[in-house]
């Protein structure tokens, strides 16, 4: 990836923190547990746009996930995926994007699945950290999403999901005040919890 971006820890969500953030920033990754109340959240919220519609640009780039715990990696693709004017690539980012870019959601996630080269990347970076990666079958309750800025409109990317999620309007400039809100409501919808990192994409 193009070393001028960089991902960057976020702080905090006011506007003092916020704006230690790096400008530009294109994309945001957040860290959040999963339990009974945003899954009750996550239902509702896909009958309604189910019921009501809503408007999703062809050219956002989306995965299913179809591998479990690898929600970190399909962030990361996300976020990259959908920043592909803005950043170059190493040959086998370059490729993946090439190869899955006239794919659907369903069929880039099989790709990734049987994609080896990924797989071997995704397993050697796991065993870098100090803690055991988790297997693919074992329940893990946190979870990792991407927001991104596309054709005008601001993208919450969850490969759980059937379909990206569109969160009103933005623009490079209101990016990062934009993706905040967004994770402000995730946090909203469960005030007792506390276990959210967000991390930026910026120019540096």
């Amino acid at each position: 990836m193009n070393m001028s971006y960089q991902f960057h820890d976020v702080f905090g969500l006011d506007d003092e923190l916020l704006g230690l953030v790096p400008q530009p920033c294109v994309a945001i990754l957040l860290l959040f547990p999963i339990n009974q109340k945003l899954k009750k959240y996550e239902e509702q919220e896909t009958e309604r746009i189910h019921k009501e519609g809503q408007i999703c640009s062809d050219e956002v780039f989306f995965i299913k996930q179809t591998i479990g715990n690898a929600c970190g990696t399909i962030g990361m693709l996300h976020a990259l995926g959908n920043c592909q004017e803005q950043l170059t690539f190493d040959w086998f980012l370059k490729s993946f994007f090439e190869k899955t870019k006239n794919m659907n959601s369903k069929e880039r996630g099989r790709y990734l699945e049987e994609n080896e080269d990924l797989s071997d990347a995704h397993e050697a970076s796991a065993l870098e950290g100090d803690t055991a990666p988790p297997a693919p079958e074992e329940t893990v309750n946190l979870h990792f999403i991407a927001i991104v800025h596309r054709k005008g409109h601001l993208y919450e990317l969850d490969g759980r999901k059937p379909f990206p999620i569109n969160h009103g309007s933005t623009s490079g400039d209101t990016f990062l005040m934009d993706a905040a809100r967004v994770c402000r409501e995730f946090m909203t919808r469960d005030p007792s919890e506390v276990h959210f990192t967000i991390v930026a994409l910026c120019k540096v």
